[in-house]
C-alpha cells in the first residue's frame, strides 16, 4: 500500500511513522521517501487500520 503523507518533512518524521505503524503490525515493512513525500507500507493490516495509525500520529494521509 503506497499513502501520501504531506505533512512528511524530515528525519524525525519518518520516524514517528515507522513507530506508529509498527505500534499495530511490528512486522510491517516500511519505506518512506521524503521527497515525495510517500510512504509504501507491506502489512497484514488493512488500508483503513494502517491509515488510521498514521493519523493517530498526527499525519493525515491520502492514498498514492
Amino acid at each position: 500500500m503506497k499513502f501520501h503523507v504531506p505533512d512528511m518533512s524530515c528525519a524525525h518524521c519518518t520516524a514517528a511513522i515507522d513507530k506508529a505503524l509498527k505500534a499495530i503490525d511490528p512486522a510491517a515493512k516500511v519505506d518512506t521517501d521524503l521527497t515525495s513525500k510517500t510512504v509504501m507500507i507491506s502489512s497484514g493490516k488493512d488500508a483503513a487500520a494502517l491509515q488510521a495509525a498514521l493519523e493517530g500520529a498526527g499525519y493525515p494521509v491520502t492514498p498514492a
